[in-house]
């Protein structure tokens, strides 16, 4: 296969589908319109600038948005390496809708394609208006602050001055805590969940081997990537009772089985380039890039009111509850109103696409908190994490409800 006919490629019905477009919504003049509700819609934001210096000649940002609008509160929804902005409908459905944790009868609910993504948002995959052909390996490197750059410049387009939350995993809280840092103050309450205030050397290291993959071997390379970061998404307890050593009907050990589906699930709804450009950019991350480093960085939170609210992940390999209590205790030391919580899960990293009962009391913690001063005390609140506890071994953090049974995989894993 060429790699334009790859790069033309578009994913299968199922998991994380191409989105249907339609376009953009503009706020009508009583402020009260919904916009987004059942579909995925476009937003052309114009030429777009990157830390890099390389502009984009035309920015589309590819977002669904449920509920009210302004004044109405407003929640920022941030979707992690291969998902879509589709969460209510798809990879966070059971979060977001009436009488949800994030309850569009009066939350407006916006998640937004990344940028570099593969569903709508400009990326390897979307024409080049000097060429005509798609940029495919011709998209310029992006960093996770451009990304959250081109959330900020959506909020501004539908005419969204201020955030309630913005909640993401995994390269979605790294997206989160940017979009908090680039504009202080625009947010009440930030909650990145699996993810550090920068990505730490392990997290490079199996990115550094994903990226050898997919630039050696093209497709068949996402393919064994994908099989490799799966092992970093799940956890030794999770593979252990799903799979031990049992032999399917095949004669080959199941979890092998496994990981060879989802290698080919991935190539047949992603991209070779949009998964390269996106790794790179999760490689980058670092909050005190430029900034005099972390505890500056997030001294703007504390100028701009916003809480922090770290959710680290019991038995995460990947970004585990260590990366993010350091984020909590950097934030505490810079002066930000900083809370640490964990979600209890045998599922590792992934726990924040699967784990939904606990994830249900933590939006409405964050939505509907005590009075600032409250500590750590809450829903799910990790008995370490008090003011003279930081630097100490590292205890077990109280259940923040009771997990979900887990009856199928998520809809997207990371």
């Amino acid at each position: 296969m060429t790699a334009a006919t790859r790069l033309n490629r578009r994913p299968v019905a199922g998991r994380c589908a191409a989105p249907q477009y339609g376009a953009v919504t503009r706020r009508g003049p009583d402020g009260t319109r919904e916009t987004g509700e059942g579909g995925v819609r476009l937003a052309p934001l114009g030429p777009f600038w990157l830390e890099s210096g390389v502009a984009l000649p035309s920015l589309t940002v590819a977002y669904r948005h449920d509920g009210p609008l302004p004044p109405a509160p407003q929640v920022l929804v941030v979707h992690a390496l291969t998902g879509s902005a589709d969460a209510a409908g798809d990879w966070w459905a059971p979060l977001i809708g009436p009488g949800r944790p994030l309850d569009t009868r009066r939350i407006g609910v916006l998640c937004a394609n990344l940028l570099g993504g593969r569903y709508g948002t400009t990326g390897p995959t979307s024409r080049d208006p000097a060429t005509g052909r798609p940029y495919g390996r011709h998209f310029p490197g992006i960093t996770v602050r451009d990304q959250a750059r081109a959330q900020l410049a959506l909020l501004d387009a539908l005419g969204i001055p201020r955030l309630s939350l913005v909640v993401g995993g995994s390269l979605g809280g790294m997206v989160a805590l940017e979009v908090a840092l680039e504009r202080p103050g625009l947010t009440d309450v930030v909650m990145p969940i699996a993810a550090p205030a920068a990505t730490g050397a392990l997290a490079i290291a199996w990115n550094h081997l994903q990226l050898e993959l997919v630039e050696r071997l093209g497709e068949d390379g996402l393919d064994l990537a994908r099989r490799l970061a799966m092992t970093t998404y799940r956890s030794e307890v999770d593979f252990g009772t799903r799979f031990g050593r049992r032999i399917g009907p095949d004669g080959r050990f199941e979890v092998t089985s496994y990981l060879e589906h989802q290698g080919r699930k991935l190539v047949d709804r992603f991209d070779a380039d949009t998964y390269a450009v996106l790794v790179r950019a999760i490689d980058g991350h670092d909050i005190g890039r430029d900034r005099d480093g972390p505890e500056a960085a997030l001294r703007r939170l504390a100028g701009g009111g916003t809480r922090l609210v770290g959710v680290g992940i019991e038995g995460d390999i990947l970004y585990g509850p260590d990366q993010v209590l350091d984020l909590v205790r950097l934030a505490r030391l810079a002066g930000v109103d900083a809370a640490y919580r964990e979600i209890r899960s045998t599922k590792g990293h992934d726990a924040f696409l699967v784990e939904w009962d606990q994830l249900r009391d933590l939006l409405v913690d964050a939505l509907g908190r005590a009075p600032r001063g409250d500590g750590l005390a809450g829903v799910g609140a990790s008995p370490c994490c008090g003011p003279d506890s930081y630097g100490a071994t590292r205890r077990p953090g109280v259940r923040a409800g009771t997990a979900a049974p887990d009856p199928k995989p998520p809809l997207i894993e990371s």
